[in-house]
Formats: structure tokens, C-alpha cells, sequence
């Protein structure tokens, strides 16, 4: 019979931690009992501790390093290292306790788990003993525990000890300077993260990988375009830009520098890809608000069969939601049940807030009472989804409920104020506005303001509004004097809606809304010589108004109509259900709005103006191609008009149907001859 040789013994119990197979390991075990009975060589019995501590199998190695008559520091620190491996610190360092008790000196391999041991439990006051063990015994000057010790004292929050270790450190390796790099940009320090990599270079650093990766997210917090453009150049000639962590981190820095263009440029040009390029890129999309490229993305990266992980669909889901892609939200939904991530914190938040942004409570409100856990985000998501709705006794309700379990932030306020602002709570809007400072220690901010013009707008209080927004202790904001602009669009009042629109002329020269929308509020007025005059200005300084249109999603197809729109396949059958809603909608006693015909055309001319807005047509679109029942939603680039507002009302009524409408402004839930945002559209 032929027996294994101790070498060989040996070679088997490494593989088996290779493979992770904890069943070739106690085999081997068994093995080398029956081959070498009670003579275990003490390398072996080191391998074997290695092993179980490594497989994850604690109670097996301290058990045998019990049975062990002749214990050394490498028996030691494989169990010290196996049990750092699979998260056991505190046993890490309760055996390194009790391997000072028995005099054996720690080493250079010993004392960096210590070190990783006590970071991870925020132990800082262990680490200063190891730190002191270390010093004693003359190991703190080797490169890797050294570095270790900075680790620990940087990550526990001690940033003078780090320093100092780091100063009295002898000719520091790239372990080292990774190691400040990195915990300067965790720290959210990315000047010092810069400062240091410079430093680095002229004291004749090579970089590698790692150094690269710190230093591009230190560019892309400090948004540091032109330095990050200058290091893509270094790895470029350092031969580093084909590795894919690296490229990957490129991705994210340009992404987060709003260069999707260059972000982009670099992932085509990437010769291998992982789910992590994939992610990073549908992420550099989203967050530039290249919704439907991001959308693009994730299909590309679908098709090549990209392994779906949380924060992908947390992106793409957000991605989804600002293009108000229900449907296509949905589908990622399933994906992600499908691959087990749809319980993640992250991902759950993401799609309250998509349901919230797409009109459909009844998911929000599903997804939400379903997640396992919440944190802040996902509150105020779904605060934000009844805000939407201007449900503001739900949106109450909820805010308070959340305070036993959350403290509320800046955007909490922001989310409930709005709420009250759709919802018409003057008084309650007012309380928790004043309240802020003393009750929630939060310092109200232009969002919040903005929220309080809009909120007294929407109540009819517009030159309360206006000397709100005067007696302003901060500059008012753009969304502050274009809440205050849009309420006198709606209560029909030009002169001071003229001073609004002033004062974003001159925030906000390029943005063509706020012309057109005065130019609108006189049109509405019959003061016609004045809206022309605006709209010729806006001609002469170059502003395009962007053309309205509203798109429709049936059959996982998006359908998008303009005004006067005769160029879809179903045509004639739009017009014929255009005709027949209007002969019921007069029946029932509706009369067009002409005041919203935005030419000063005849009365019958702008009727006819009036009757064939983008989102008229694509309501009739949605009558034809969607089964009975199923509601309607229409999506707008543009506010809806006042007419189309009306007729929505009406036709909500006729056809039995609910018609969710999101314009660039808010939600429009119309049922039973009702909208959800009681006519301030």
C-alpha cells in the first residue's frame, strides 16, 4: 500500500483551501492520523490550523492548536490569520492575547492582523497596545506592519497618531502612500489625497494600480477635471489604461465630472469589460441626466449577459424613474427579484422612489411596507411619492411615523413641505417651516423657501408670496421666483408675474420656459402686443423654445405626439377618437379654454388651436392602443395647458378611466372628473 509523503499531505491541505472544499480538508486530516498516527510534524499541524481556520471552521482549529504540545508564532498567527479572513476579530485578538501569555514574539505577518483586527472593531486603544508590542520587539519599521499601524490609526479616527507614524515612518513603499491616499479620500479629504499622490511623484514614486484608483476618486470628489485629465495621460504612457480596474475608475471620474462624452469614450474603448465597467457607466449616465443612454446601457450590457448586481439596477431603476418609464421599471423589478437583490436597502429605496416619480402609490406604498429594512432614504421617498400625489394627510402620517425610527434631514423637510405646498396646508406648511430651526436643528435653506412661495402661491396668497419672498434672509433662487411666477400665471396676475420673470431673466438668461410661460400669461390676457414683444426677444438673444410633445408607452413601444400631429400609422382612428371625446365633453358641458390658443387667432381658429395639443392626441392614442381599464399615463417635456387640463377632467369622467399625466412640473391623477393637484396644474 502506498502512503502519502508529509510534502504531499501538505500540498493536499493547500489545495483544499484553494478550492474552499472544508470535505478534502478533513479527509487529508483523517489521512494523516492513519498515515503518521500521534507523530504529527509541526508544519503539518500548521497546515492543518491554516486550513480550518481558513474554511471557516474556528472551533476545529483551536481545538487542534489545543492538542498542539509545541506551539510557535506561525501555528499562532494562521489562527490569528484564518479567523481575521472570515471576520472573527475578536477572537483574532483574544489569540493573540494568549499568544503574548505564553512569550511567543508576534511577526511581520502576525501583527498586520492585529492591526486589520482592531480597525475593524474601532478599537484604537488595542491598536496603540499592539502599536506599542511592535515598537518594542522592532517591527514597526517593517514596510507592512508599519503601514498597517497607520491603517488602523487612520481608520479608527486617530489622524494625529497616523500622521506622526507616517512622518517617523524610514523610505516609505507604495503600500504606504496608497494607504494615506486612500483613508484621505474615504475621509472625504480629496485636497490632502492630492497633495500627497503629488509629493509622492517627487520623491520618485512609481505608482501602481491601486495608487491610480485612490487618486482618480480623489479627483473626482475634489471634481478636479483638468488633474484627473492629466493622470489619464500618465496611465496612459505608464502602459495602466488597459487594465480594467483602472479604466473602470476613469469611467467613474469623468462620470462624476459630467464628461459622460469622454466616460463613454473610454468604456468603447475598453478591450474587456466586467460587471462592474457595465454598472459604472449606466451610474456616469444616470447621474449626468442621460436617462434614456443609461437605459441604453444596461440593455447593451443585458445582451452581453452582465451579471445584474444591486447597485446596477439601483442605477438603472433610477434611470427609469426620471424618464418616467413605468413599464420599463417594472421589468427591471422583475429582473431584480429574479436575481435576489430586490431585499437590498439600496435597491428597495430606489424603487420606491420610482413608483413615487411615475405616479403608481399603490406600488410605492407596496415596495416600501415590504423592505426588510429602511434607512432615511427610502422614508423620504416615499414622503416624496404622497408629496407628488399631494396627498398631504398620507405624506403626515408617514413624517411622523418615521421619527421614531429616523431623525428627519434637510430633504425630509423639503419632501413634507411640498407636500403641504400640493396639498394646500397653508397653516400646517407654515408651522413645520418656522419649527424648523428649534424642534429639527435644521437651518432652512432655498428649497425650503421655495416651497413656502409656492405653497402660499398655489393658496391664491400671491402678494403674500411675493413679500415672502422679499423679506428672504438668502437670495432667492430660481425655483423661488419661478414658483412665484408660475402662481400668477395661474391667479392671472402679468405685473407681478413680469417681475418674476425678470428676475429669472437674469438667474437664468438661456432657460426658454420662463419666457414662453410669460409670454403665455400675457396671451391669456388678451394683451397680445406684449406677449409678441417677449417672444421677440427671446428670437433676438437666441432662445429656442423647445418643441412640447407628449409620449405614450403601449406594447413596450414609446409613442410621442406633437401638437397637430397627423404622422402616426393610427392616425385616422386618433382624429375619429379626438372628434368623438369632444362631442361627449360638450355634451357633459365642457367649452374650450381659447385662452390658452397662444395666437391671436378668431374664436373658431382657436378652438381648433386648442383641440389638437400634443397631449390630447396622445390621450386619444392611449384610448385606442390600452386595454379597458388599464390607466393611462401620458408624460409631458412641457407643462400641461389649462384647456387640456379641463378636458382631462371631463374625459376621466366619460370614459371611466384614470389618466396619470407628469408634466416638467408635477403629477396629474384625474379620476372621476377630478385631478389630485385640486386645479393649481
Amino acid at each position: 500500500m502506498t502512503f502519502l509523503t508529509p510534502n504531499s499531505l501538505a500540498n493536499i491541505l493547500e489545495t483544499a483551501v484553494s478550492t474552499h472544499s472544508s470535505l478534502l480538508g478533513r479527509a487529508t486530516h483523517a489521512q494523516i492520523l492513519k498515515t503518521l498516527q500521534c507523530t504529527i510534524p509541526p508544519f503539518l499541524s500548521i497546515h492543518l490550523i491554516s486550513m480550518y481556520s481558513k474554511l471557516d471552521l474556528p472551533n476545529s482549529a483551536q481545538l487542534l492548536l489545543q492538542l498542539t504540545p509545541t506551539r510557535c508564532v506561525v501555528t499562532w498567527t494562521a489562527l490569528i490569520s484564518g479567523s481575521v479572513q472570515n471576520g472573527y476579530f475578536s477572537s483574532a485578538l483574544l489569540y493573540f492575547s494568549k499568544m503574548r501569555c505564553e512569550n511567543i514574539k508576534p511577526n511581520d505577518f502576525t501583527f498586520p492582523c492585529a492591526f486589520k483586527a482592531s480597525t475593524a472593531l474601532c478599537l484604537p486603544f488595542a491598536g496603540k497596545q499592539i502599536h506599542a508590542i511592535a515598537l518594542k520587539l522592532g517591527q514597526i519599521n517593517d514596510k507592512f506592519v508599519g503601514c498597517s499601524a497607520f491603517d488602523m490609526y487612520s481608520k479608527t479616527g486617530l489622524k494625529s497618531e497616523a500622521q506622526r507614524l507616517f512622518d517617523e515612518m524610514p523610505p516609505r513603499n507604495v503600500a504606504v502612500w496608497n494607504a494615506y491616499i486612500s483613508n484621505a479620500v474615504l475621509d472625504g479629504r480629496s485636497g490632502k489625497a492630492i497633495d500627497k499622490f503629488i509629493e509622492f511623484r517627487r520623491v520618485g514614486g512609481e505608482p501602481d494600480l491601486i495608487t491610480f484608483c485612490a487618486f482618480l476618486n480623489a479627483c473626482a470628489d475634489a471634481r478636479c477635471l483638468d488633474l484627473g485629465r492629466q493622470l489619464h495621460g500618465l496611465m496612459i504612457r505608464s502602459g495602466f489604461e488597459g487594465d480594467v480596474s483602472v479604466a473602470n475608475g476613469i469611467i467613474d471620474f469623468y462620470g462624476k465630472c459630467k464628461e459622460v462624452e469622454l466616460a463613454e469614450m473610454v468604456f468603447n474603448g475598453m478591450g474587456r469589460r466586467n460587471s462592474v465597467s457595465w454598472c459604472t457607466m449606466v451610474a456616469a449616465c444616470e447621474q449626468n441626466d442621460e436617462k434614456e443612454k443609461a437605459c441604453v446601457v444596461f440593455l447593451m450590457g443585458r445582451k452581453e449577459g452582465i451579471e445584474l448586481t444591486d447597485y446596477m439596477v439601483s442605477s438603472v431603476i433610477s434611470a427609469y424613474a426620471g424618464i418616467s418609464g413605468l413599464e420599463f421599471g417594472r421589468s427591471v423589478h422583475a429582473l431584480a427579484v429574479k436575481a435576489c437583490v430586490e431585499g437590498d436597502i439600496f435597491v428597495s429605496s430606489a424603487l420606491v422612489d420610482m413608483y413615487g416619480k411615475c405616479g403608481s402609490i399603490e406600488d410605492c406604498e407596496q415596495v416600501f411596507h415590504e423592505m426588510p429594512e429602511r434607512n432615511l432614504v427610502s422614508w423620504n421617498a416615499m414622503i416624496s411619492g404622497y408629496a407628488h400625489q399631494g396627498d398631504v394627510d398620507m405624506a403626515m402620517t408617514l413624517f411622523e411615523e418615521m421619527q421614531s425610527e429616523a431623525v428627519p434631514n434637510y430633504v425630509t423637510l423639503i419632501c413634507v413641505l411640498s407636500a403641504c405646498s400640493r396639498g394646500g396646508a397653508v397653516k400646517l406648511g407654515n408651522e413645520i417651516f418656522e419649527s424648523m430651526r428649534d424642534r429639527y436643528r435644521i437651518e432652512p435653506g432655498a428649497e425650503h423657501y421655495a416651497c413656502i412661495a409656492d405653497m402660499l402661491g398655489r393658496a391664491g396668497m400671491v402678494e403674500r408670496a411675493y413679500e415672502f419672498v422679499q423679506k428672504m434672509p438668502i437670495r432667492p433662487t430660481i425655483s423661488v421666483w419661478g414658483a412665484l411666477l408660475n402662481a400668477c400665471r395661474v391667479y392671472k396676475e402679468p405685473e407681478l408675474g413680469k417681475i418674476a420673470a425678470d428676475k429669472l431673466f437674469k438667474l437664468d438668461p438661456k432657460d426658454s420656459g420662463n419666457h414662453v410661460l410669460l409670454s403665455n400669461m400675457f396671451a391669456a390676457a388678451g394683451r397680445w402686443d406684449e406677449a409678441t414683444l417677449v417672444r421677440k426677444e427671446m428670437k433676438e438673444v437666441g432662445i429656442k423654445k423647445g418643441a412640447g410633445c407628449s409620449w405614450v408607452t403601449a406594447k413596450n413601444k414609446v409613442h410621442v405626439f406633437q401638437a397637430k400631429d397627423t404622422s402616426h400609422e393610427r392616425n385616422s382612428e386618433i382624429q375619429a377618437m379626438l372628434v368623438k371625446l369632444r362631442t361627449e365633453m360638450q355634451a357633459a358641458g365642457y367649452m374650450p379654454d381659447t385662452n390658452f390658443a397662444l395666437y391671436d387667432l378668431e374664436e373658431e381658429e382657436k378652438m381648433t388651436e386648442v383641440g389638437y395639443h400634443s397631449e390630447k392626441i396622445a390621450l386619444a392614442f392611449g384610448l385606442l392602443a390600452l386595454p379597458p381599464g388599464v390607466p393611462i399615463r401620458i408624460t409631458k417635456n412641457l407643462r400641461i395647458c389649462g384647456d387640456c387640463h379641463s378636458a382631462f377632467k371631463f374625459i376621466s369622467g366619460i370614459v371611466g378611466r384614470e389618466i396619470i399625466v407628469r408634466d416638467n412640473n408635477r403629477f396629474h391623477r384625474f379620476r372621476d372628473s377630478q385631478c389630485s393637484c385640486r386645479d393649481f396644474w
